[in-house]
């Protein structure tokens, strides 16, 4: 399967980008398990594209808050 490179992108410009080459896709959120960094939920990333079947499958992450 010949994926484009979305590592490190805003979930939206990765999914534009999987849509275009038309490349079928499942997502999930991974959250970390303590609450010691605050993060921004609206403000997702691509963490990791695992190979799934046909499909690819994004693990995505959301923007830690830069502490003040």
């Amino acid at each position: 399967m010949d994926c484009p490179d979305i590592i490190a992108l805003p979930w939206e410009e990765a999914e534009a980008l999987l849509q275009e080459a038309g490349i079928s896709y499942e997502w999930e959120i991974t959250r970390p398990t303590r609450d010691f960094f605050k993060t921004d939920e609206r403000r997702l990333y691509v963490l990791r594209v695992q190979e799934h079947g046909q499909a690819i499958k994004v693990t995505l992450g959301a923007k830690v808050i830069p502490a003040i």
